[in-house]
């Protein structure tokens, strides 16, 4: 380490003192090792998908690959519930997290993150659809049945912030025809789409939601179990996935990840099909987009019907009670669209 104005204070020492030289060096030293200390890691947030192991390994290759592009390790947070993850996002313990649409619009909503990137999905078809299973050889034989007798099943189904386990099937399927899917079956057994798989391919549920993406995960994990189970509902295609980061992270910082995110497995050569296979892996074929809070807004929309169609359903006391719970509702609509707006929109409009 050079220092021109400490080494001309020292030849300037009378008699080149050893104080002088000891506290010289002294102070050298503790630069150094302040320069030398190792940057925070970033730490990572999501669930599981499948196995918790499995999972891990397959997030580890990308953000090894971020980490050198943006100069700070990346680190995973072990959670393996909604609640578990959502209390470290409250609690700052999360730096970027991948997040379903009804918890990123909450952690969102909070004021403790933003969306920087969204899973790229394909053209046409549906790629991730919310579905129903059942067993095949399942008295209940089909959808038809399970609607007109939802009190002689059990129900297996997600966590109340899992858009495909809970919220599309609720605002798709059940609610519009006067069924809450918390109150109207003969049991509900909570889990994660894994569980609620295995849950049915064992017979202690009769129904369970899933999605076509863990589904298909589960056929590779538990061949036998999945060889059991079949498909009697589809929902349209569901809100994608985004990466979030905390909404304090430098501008300068976020770019950055916004840039390693969005190039990830697009170049050419070796190094680019590994990180093509790491996004095979990670159900995001066809890499990431940049995005921001505005890519929330089908799920603010899918929170918004399902909180109509509950009060529409409801019982109420009086007329004048419903109307101040969809009045409130439709004014709660239209703050969260506000705070969904797109990066730029604020300022467009001030001008």
């Amino acid at each position: 380490m050079k220092c021109p104005g400490l080494a001309n204070w020292i030849r300037r020492a009378p008699g080149h003192r050893p104080a002088a030289w000891l506290l010289a060096l002294a102070w050298m030293f503790a630069a150094g090792l302040a320069g030398a200390q190792p940057k925070a890691p970033l730490r990572f947030g999501v669930l599981p998908m499948g196995d918790v192991v499995e999972s891990r390994r397959n997030w580890e290759p990308l953000w090894a690959d971020v980490g050198k592009e943006i100069g700070l390790p990346v680190v995973p947070l072990s959670v393996s519930t909604y609640e578990a993850l959502s209390g470290a996002i409250q609690r700052r313990e999360v730096d970027i997290a991948f997040l379903p649409g009804k918890m990123a619009l909450d952690a969102v909503s909070s004021g403790h993150m933003k969306v920087i990137a969204q899973v790229k999905r394909r053209d046409g078809p549906a790629e991730h659809q919310a579905v129903l299973i059942v067993r095949k050889d399942s008295p209940l034989k089909g959808l038809d049945r399970l609607l007109a007798t939802p009190e002689q099943w059990v129900m297996a189904r997600g966590p109340n912030r899992s858009v495909s386990g809970y919220v599309v099937p609720q605002t798709q399927l059940f609610l519009p025809r006067g069924i809450d899917i918390e109150t109207r079956f003969k049991d509900v057994v909570v889990g994660t789409h894994q569980e609620t798989a295995l849950a049915v391919a064992n017979g202690m549920a009769d129904v369970a939601t899933n999605n076509t993406t863990d589904l298909e995960r589960f056929g590779h994990q538990f061949p036998v179990e999945a060889q059991r189970l079949k498909v009697i509902w589809r929902s349209q295609s569901t809100p994608a996935a985004d990466i979030l980061v905390r909404s304090d992270m430098p501008p300068s910082l976020r770019r950055k990840l916004r840039d390693a995110l969005t190039g990830y497995g697009r170049q050419d050569g070796p190094a680019g099909e590994r990180q093509r296979e790491t996004l095979r892996a990670l159900k995001a074929s066809y890499g990431y987009l940049a995005a921001d809070n505005s890519a929330l807004q089908p799920a603010a929309q899918l929170e918004y019907e399902m909180a109509r169609q509950r009060a529409l359903s409801a019982q109420w006391t009086s007329a004048a009670a419903k109307a101040a719970r969809l009045d409130r509702i439709e004014k709660d609509r239209a703050r969260t669209m506000a705070l969904l707006q797109p990066e730029g929109a604020a300022a467009t409009r001030s001008k």
